[in-house]
């Protein structure tokens, strides 16, 4: 059994614009993709308006990560062009919904769930800022 969506023919763009349309019908204000130098998208970042202000996030694609995998299990369509970058963006999509529903059912907030992707410190997502200090809070947090 392969990785999610690893025989996807869905075009990247579409992805998108469907990540775009649940981002927006849950309160998104800005959207914008984020592209490599090899004018790949590689990530999404948007703003939500939260009860301290407007909370800007960003959502890695990890289309290489994807890649490696595809290519260890010699999954169907891993040599073809873009194949990667359309599972990634594809199982992004879906866990968006995934994430949708569970703040739709008043299970938890969107703040809760998209935390980690919160951009905190020079352009650093708060996950990237918590790995470099081996997950740890600073003094006097978290006590």
């Amino acid at each position: 059994m392969g990785i999610l969506n690893y025989s996807t023919s869905i075009p990247v763009n579409r992805s998108i614009s469907e990540i775009q349309g649940k981002l927006v019908a849950h309160g998104a204000r800005a959207i914008m993709v984020n592209y490599n130098n090899d004018q790949v998208a590689e990530s999404l970042s948007f703003i939500v308006p939260g009860k301290e202000g407007e909370l800007p996030f960003r959502l890695p694609a990890n289309i290489k990560a994807v890649e490696t995998i595809m290519r260890r299990d010699r999954l169907p369509g891993y040599t073809r062009e873009g194949q990667a970058a359309r599972v990634a963006w594809r199982i992004l999509k879906d866990w968006i919904e995934a994430q949708m529903a569970i703040i739709e059912a008043e299970m938890v907030s969107i703040e809760e769930v998209f935390l980690p992707y919160l951009l905190a410190n020079d352009n650093q997502t708060l996950f990237q800022v918590m790995k470099n200090r081996g997950f740890l809070l600073p003094p006097g947090r978290g006590e």
